[in-house]
């Protein structure tokens, strides 16, 4: 019996001489994996740019066992992205976050309330003008909810992080300079991307911070590869 579901893609390695492995969030199944045929011959670069990360699809699949690979019958996108592709900041913070997402979301089940919240962002992402420098630090707040580790405080995640680090913290910083990030993260907490944080040094600190949560929380989240080049690009403001 063939699905019908919306998709959010997560990422996808090569297999064989043209085909692919894609990581695929979906509304009806949860995270599930397919092959897909034939998108990297010559010829078919619409169709691998199709499976690039957080590229939203409508599909039709077919069911698989827990955890086994499967098919896609019908695929199409839903959402053509109008501004990510053509600015450096937001294409960073997309790679970053999906690659996040990936290595977060691990339910193999549907969980509608997940989905939509990463759907809605993804778009609400793509059509802001301006104003979206925050938008990654509040994205993992909020998924840290859904993932079931949601913040409550600023003190909490910053007495965390200090506590795993044994009184250090990230880039060899004091517990009293984690605590000058209180303020900022409290601001998040309360506004989101409306949030006054005053400078690009002050994101990649916090971006800092909210990792390191992550991977106190999430059991082998390992080192998060795009980081590095998300901090380059902030590294600008």
């Amino acid at each position: 019996m063939l699905i019908k579901t919306r998709g959010i893609v997560l990422n996808f390695i090569k297999f064989k001489e043209s085909s692919i492995i894609v990581r695929i969030y979906t509304e009806e199944l949860g995270l599930q994996s397919y092959i897909v045929n034939s998108v990297r011959k010559k010829g078919s670069a619409s169709r691998i740019a199709l499976f690039q990360p957080f590229t939203l699809l409508d599909m039709v699949v077919y069911p698989s066992t827990k955890g086994g690979l499967t098919r896609i019958s019908e695929y199409k996108c839903n959402h053509p992205f109008s501004s990510v592709p053509y600015d450096i900041r937001k294409s960073s913070i997309l790679m970053f976050l999906s690659e996040m997402v990936a290595r977060t979301v691990r339910e193999e089940e549907e969980n509608r309330a997940l989905f939509e919240f990463l759907h809605e962002s993804i778009i609400a992402f793509d059509e802001a003008k301006d104003g979206f420098e925050n938008f990654h630090l509040a994205f993992l707040l909020q998924l840290a909810g859904y993932l079931g580790f949601g913040v409550s405080s600023a003190e909490e995640v910053i007495s965390q992080v200090a506590f795993e680090a044994g009184g250090s913290a990230m880039l060899g910083n004091s517990v009293m300079q984690l605590q000058r990030l209180e303020p900022y993260l409290t601001e998040l907490l309360h506004h989101g991307m409306a949030a006054h944080i005053p400078n690009g040094r002050a994101r990649r600190e916090l971006l800092q911070l909210l990792v390191q949560y992550f991977q106190l929380h999430v059991e082998q989240l390992g080192e998060i590869k795009s980081l590095a080049v998300l901090s380059e690009v902030l590294s600008v403001e």
